[in-house]
């Protein structure tokens, strides 16, 4: 054993020998990385790139601490919350342009996804009824042909036509970010290096508003730009924070919760990106009584004005349990024909190509709809035909009773038409009842639907 040692330390001797420098060259080496030269800078805490932050020279109007203690309590109802990593690289992204999907924002799996949505939504309005090309025809072909800077004008528009809104359509308010902080947060205050150094710019005409986020749309639209966050912050700074207050019942006293460990967008954030008011409820107009035929102490918010894109809701969870919200009319039959759909808590589009549809009710007989999901898995927009039951229509309330019927029971009574497809048999309810479907079914009772050679899904 001693001997095997000696030879061992021997033939560690001999390479020292054969190599006198490399071990004091390793050893300066380690000096060099564990003591940092003197006039190295420790770079900013912040994530944001150099390029997407704005100089101070540009103007606007710094935030103030009370400003963004008020963000954090009408965001998450306290001031120690902050954006997780979701929602911090959340961007809005289009497809590649002149693509077949070029008209089309990818989204997150988070909390975000809502907000990317509403905007997808408000994109699809401006490209196929807003933009002057639009009068020439509306094909799906032609939201195919959109260049990188037409997706950037689209996306400028969809910004501002939510922030017009939620300013009473008088004023609206860009919070940028710069490099400066602008202040020192208190010890009741946990820092996230991004909302202190906010600045806030206020135009009193909507064309203003457009094209200050289109010359600076890369805030909103590159990678590490935080560009959820900053509409949100847009959307809430051109509201105020004062009104929102006045927006909200006693149901709802902040615009996100959190769900399996995300920041989630309540109802009330919903309706404020889609009509510019934070209703916390779909139903149209204000409830004064409850269920009992009481005076409510509180009244209950819902939507008092027609929005520009629509909002339908279906949730196989909530209809099990009796409590699928009815959407009121003011959401489901909105001024355009493009709807954001909440299905199963994913946020999706709906849209038709015909204005029509709205206001002359024969279109009604035989339509098509195209879908949009938001995600990398979807290549291509999916096309439904959408036609009258050949029998009469039930009421939302009858397919929600009947769904419940014939998910809890083995018969097959095959009351209406729409359940007597062949994909009905089967186990699976989403099979026998495509989520998306059942959503459609929401604004068009007992329709027939017709996926066109697509497999269902949703």
């Amino acid at each position: 054993m001693t001997d095997c040692r000696l030879d061992y330390i021997e033939l560690l001797q001999q390479e020292v020998n054969k190599n006198p420098d490399r071990l004091v060259d390793v050893g300066k080496e380690e000096e060099q990385e564990e003591t940092p030269p003197p006039c190295r800078t420790l770079p900013a805490p912040c994530s944001i790139p150099r390029r997407l932050v704005i100089s101070p020279s540009l103007g606007g109007t710094p935030v103030t601490p009370h400003l963004t203690e008020s963000l954090r309590r009408i965001l998450f109802g306290g001031t120690f919350h902050v954006f997780n990593y979701e929602w911090r690289k959340s961007f809005f992204q289009f497809r590649e342009p002149n693509s077949e999907l070029s008209f089309a924002l990818e989204t997150d799996r988070g909390g975000a996804q809502a907000v990317q949505m509403v905007v997808q939504a408000r994109i699809i309005k401006y490209l196929l009824f807003s933009r002057q090309s639009s009068s020439e025809g509306r094909t799906l072909h032609s939201l195919c042909e959109v260049g990188q800077r037409e997706q950037e004008r689209a996306l400028a528009a969809a910004l501002s036509d939510s922030l017009w809104l939620a300013g009473q359509e008088l004023s609206a308010t860009v919070t940028l970010v710069t490099e400066d902080y602008c202040i020192t947060p208190h010890l009741d205050y946990k820092l996230d290096n991004f909302t202190e150094r906010l600045q806030l710019f206020t135009f009193n005409k909507k064309e203003d508003v457009r094209k200050f986020i289109l010359d600076h749309i890369q805030c909103f639209k590159e990678e590490g730009s935080h560009g959820v966050i900053l509409f949100l912050y847009s959307l809430i700074c051109s509201r105020t924070v004062d009104r929102l207050r006045e927006d909200l019942d006693s149901t709802t006293s902040h615009l996100l919760y959190i769900s399996l460990g995300n920041f989630v967008c309540r109802q009330a954030l919903l309706n404020l990106l889609l009509t510019g008011r934070a209703s916390p409820h779909v139903f149209n107009g204000t409830l004064y009584f409850g269920e009992d035929g009481r005076p409510l102490e509180r009244p209950l918010q819902g939507i008092l004005t027609r929005s520009d894109v629509g909002y339908l809701h279906w949730s196989r969870e909530q209809m099990e349990r009796g409590r699928l919200p009815q959407v009121g009319s003011m959401l489901k039959t909105p001024r355009f024909p493009v709807w954001v759909c909440c299905i199963n808590s994913s946020f999706s589009v709906l849209f038709s190509l015909n204005r029509s549809l709205l206001s002359d009710w024969k279109m009604e007989h035989l339509f098509h709809l195209y879908f949009y999901s938001g995600q990398p898995s979807q290549k291509t927009t999916a096309r439904l035909t959408i036609g009258e039951s050949r029998s009469a229509p039930p009421s939302s309330a009858a397919v929600c009773a009947s769904l419940t019927r014939r998910l809890s029971s083995s018969v097959d009574t095959h009351s209406h038409h729409w359940e007597a497809s062949p994909r009905n048999s089967g186990g699976d309810p989403e099979k026998r009842f495509p989520s998306l479907e059942m959503t459609v079914r929401t604004k068009w009772d007992g329709a027939a639907i017709n996926w066109n050679g697509t497999s269902p899904f949703y």
